[in-house]
């Protein structure tokens, strides 16, 4: 079961993705396209080209989980930028629909880390 956490890690493709595509070619895709490890326990975020329909793909101990949502009405808004990371708090909210342009988040203590 996937559960969106802080201490997991979570990229984004960037690119519109083909929804037909299944574990083994989205796999390839963050192996051969994000450079990244499939089987590492992160969660990788693709959505259509359409953007009705997002795709996360992790692999879950023994075998890999994808989940699939696809609105009935409406979009996801591709994440500004160009990072492949994605904070869980901004998936969270691009999952729930919250425009994320017009969020402004409030200051808020992170210890200072250390080289």
């Amino acid at each position: 079961m996937l559960s969106i956490t802080p201490t997991c890690r979570y990229f984004i493709y960037r690119e519109p993705t083909d929804m037909r595509f299944g574990i083994y070619s989205l796999s390839g895709l963050v192996r051969n396209q994000l450079g990244e490890d499939p089987l590492s326990g992160d969660v990788f975020v693709f959505i259509g080209k359409r953007r009705n329909q997002v795709r996360l793909l992790q692999w879950d101990r023994d075998g890999f989980a994808l989940y699939i949502k696809k609105l009935e009405a409406g979009t996801f808004e591709w994440p500004s930028g160009h990072q492949s990371r994605l904070t869980s708090r901004d998936l969270t909210l691009l999952m729930e629909g919250v425009m994320l342009k017009t969020v402004r988040m409030r200051r808020r203590y992170t210890p200072l880390q250390r080289a």
